[in-house]
Formats: C-alpha cells, structure tokens, sequence
C-alpha cells in the first residue's frame, strides 16, 4: 500500500486517467473527489463488498451486479 500525505485542493494521479482530490478536512472527515472515466466503477468499499457478497466468495461483483448498484445510485440522485 502506498501512503501519502495531501492537503485540501492538492491531488494525486493514478494512471493517466484517474485523479483523486482532497476537497476538504474537518476533523476526522476527509472529502474526496474522484474524476475517473465512466467505464471505471467507482464505489464505497461497503457497497462494494455488499454487492460482492451476491456473488460467489471471493470473487468480484459482476457486471450485472455493478449495474443494479448504479442505478440504484442514479434513482437516489434523482430529486424527489
């Protein structure tokens, strides 16, 4: 694992396409950004490892797994 320090507003680039940004700290909460292109899944470890556990043990979500958790997610942005 790498660890790194970054203050707000600084970044750190993984690959050439992806860019995680450190928004904001306030005390124990970090705010990130990630800008990643839309075929790179990007999730919360805890969705991800619900949705892992649909799946055979140890094996990663599928594809059809990966899409019932983006739309879930797009029907929780749609406003209300």
């Amino acid at each position: 694992m790498l660890v790194l320090t970054r203050k707000p507003n600084q970044s750190i680039m993984i690959g050439d396409e992806i860019e995680v940004s450190v928004l904001s700290v306030a005390g124990e909460k970090v705010r990130i950004g990630i800008h990643a292109p839309q075929d790179v899944p990007v999730f919360r470890t805890e969705i991800y490892v619900e949705v892992g556990r649909e799946q055979a043990p140890g094996s990663a979500p599928s594809e059809e797994g990966m899409q019932e958790v983006e739309d879930a997610l797009d029907r929780l942005r749609e406003p209300s």
